[in-house]
């Protein structure tokens, strides 16, 4: 006995459909790989700019405490006494910074 075999016969537009989802499949997969890489770089720049401002942020902790050290009264009425001046209370003006 033989066994009998069909064959598929697939016409134009069947072939155009099943070609068109392969290739809607391909570009699906392809974007993906490529947004997921953007979005990977977009996180490492990220977290490169956060290091560099915490590392700014130090920078200018430590800058305001040596101003605070420098702007101290007695490192002032040192200045004052090497300059031969006198420290008057009534010209001494307070700026503050209100941040």
């Amino acid at each position: 006995m033989k066994k009998k075999t069909r064959k598929l016969k697939l016409n134009l537009e069947e072939k155009f459909l099943i070609f068109g989802i392969i290739c809607c499949l391909v570009g699906i997969f392809a974007i993906q790989i490529f947004f997921g890489a953007q979005i990977s770089n977009i996180k490492m720049n990220m977290e490169k700019t956060e290091y560099k401002i915490e590392v700014q942020e130090k920078k200018n902790e430590s800058l305001t405490m040596q101003i605070n050290e420098l702007t101290s009264y007695e490192n002032v009425s040192k200045v004052i006494e090497k300059m031969g001046l006198e420290y008057n209370n009534k010209n001494i003006v307070v700026i503050k910074n209100d941040d």
